[in-house]
């Protein structure tokens, strides 16, 4: 596998740098969870603008036609940033879901709205009783109406479409549904992470449309896969971000008349971190190019993926932090922003004890059985 990013990646990447830099600075994500905002809309206008929204949808649906390898560069950069916008939600899960899925009328009508930006969508996938490695599903679907409860669904507020994964007559499937129906009730929740705001759905016969092309536990299975890929490439970034956050603050703050990174245990701790670091992002490169590939061992490449940027992510934010001191647990340094991505997303899509699970499975299943002796 050639890991090295081509010079449009490169240039996609520092276009989405510069873009959060100028609309979602640190001071911005103050004022976002003052005001108790659930998202940046210039930053999202200007994404749509510059046809980011639409990376990996098909050209003729109003996107751009790219691979998932661009959507991860999209998403290293926005968690690099804690970007206040709702681009993996309705970008990297349902727009993906609705094209993965849906036909090709399917895609043509729900697409094109979703890569300019003017409909914001999600993904709704947990419930209270059912995890990813656990089932049955309570949210079933009748005919054309959708019944149960999803919670946490992340940026549920701002979506006006949602892709809903169900019981279809024993068969997981996946279905749109229109959120603003009065048969859909929607309640926010609070969360550790005031940048990313999650909401609970109750269904209650609400008309929907299943995705036609593709259902059963085997290709949902596989969405999920590159569904925590990306997430990875989204870890990190946010890593990478706080262990240079880190690695400033400690070349500028003095003690004794030296600086902190020039003491031996600051050196490594901050090389701890950088090493982790570049072990998840390895990982990430390698489940990545493995889906685009279409790979046998995906899912083992996506496991592995999800479990190593968990833990990178996790513990760059919280050394960060220390490294900060006292002034790391203030509101006017930069670290909680870091803590509190890095905390919700080990949470987010099954955590990493839920991903073991998949990876020892996936393992398993691919083994070669013994050689008679």
């Amino acid at each position: 596998m050639n890991f090295t990013p081509t010079e449009e990646q490169r240039l996609l990447g520092d276009q989405v740098r510069a873009l959060c830099e100028e609309h979602a600075p640190p001071q911005t994500l103050r004022e976002l969870i003052t005001d108790n905002a659930p998202w940046r809309r210039e930053l999202w206008d200007h994404m749509g603008e510059l046809g980011l929204l639409g990376a990996a949808i098909p050209e003729s649906c109003g996107g751009v036609g790219l691979g998932p390898m661009e959507l991860a560069v999209i998403n290293r950069e926005l968690g690099r940033a804690v970007a206040p916008v709702p681009f993996f939600s309705s970008c990297c899960m349902a727009a993906e879901a609705i094209r993965f899925a849906g036909t090709s009328e399917q895609q043509a009508r729900w697409l094109p709205d979703l890569a300019a930006g003017r409909r914001v969508a999600t993904f709704a996938w947990a419930e209270p009783s059912a995890t990813l490695t656990a089932r049955p599903l309570t949210t079933s679907i009748d005919g054309n109406r959708i019944r149960g409860a999803k919670t946490p669904v992340p940026d549920a507020a701002l979506a006006s479409l949602c892709v809903a994964l169900a019981d279809r007559g024993g068969k997981d499937c996946l279905a749109v549904v229109e959120l603003d129906q009065p048969e859909v009730e929607r309640k926010p929740l609070n969360g550790f992470d005031q940048l990313r705001h999650h909401a609970a759905i109750e269904l209650r016969g609400a008309q929907c449309e299943v995705l036609q092309a593709k259902s059963g536990s085997g290709p949902i299975r596989a969405l999920f896969d590159e569904f925590a890929t990306l997430l990875a490439f989204e870890q990190v970034g946010g890593a990478e971000a706080a262990l240079y956050m880190a690695r400033d603050y400690t070349l500028q703050r003095y003690i004794f008349g030296r600086p902190l990174g020039s003491y031996q245990a600051v050196k490594h701790k901050l090389a701890d971190i950088l090493a982790a670091l570049e072990l998840a992002h390895a990982n990430a490169l390698c489940a990545i190019e493995t889906l685009a590939m279409g790979g046998r061992d995906s899912r083992t490449a996506a496991a592995t993926a999800r479990i190593g940027a968990t833990g990178a992510y996790e513990t760059a934010a919280r050394e960060n932090l220390q490294l900060h001191g006292g002034i790391g647990f203030t509101w006017e340094a930069n670290c909680h922003f870091h803590y509190r991505r890095a905390r919700l997303l080990a949470l987010s899509l099954g955590s990493v004890e839920v991903w073991s699970d998949i990876l020892i499975d996936a393992l398993a299943e691919t083994a070669s059985p013994p050689r008679a002796a």
